[in-house]
């Protein structure tokens, strides 16, 4: 049984156009952070666009993971400890 060129031409034509559309959303949804991260890392966020191919996706999560980021670190803290301690507690109620 020798399937029909046309119904089988057809077939890959909608499956070419379902993966290029989900292509596009993988792309936008790893894009986004990406972009996000570099600002951040104090990297051009136009590396972002690198995760429109898998090889040098994988590159930019390695640079981004070694690289040494642009920031000023927070300052340490300590525990944290509020503003002004009340003189009595509320509970129990005085009389």
């Amino acid at each position: 049984m020798n399937p029909d060129p046309q119904h089988m031409q057809s077939f890959i034509a909608a499956f070419l156009g379902i993966y290029v559309i989900l292509y596009l959303l993988q792309a936008v949804i790893f894009i986004i952070p990406t972009w996000f991260i570099s600002k951040k890392a104090g990297l051009s966020p136009w590396l972002s666009m690198l995760c429109l191919f898998p090889v040098t996706g994988l590159i930019l999560f390695y640079v981004l993971a070694f690289a040494d980021w642009k920031v000023v670190p927070a300052p340490p803290m300590g525990a944290w400890q509020p503003s002004q301690l009340p003189s009595q507690p509320p509970y129990p109620p005085q009389a």
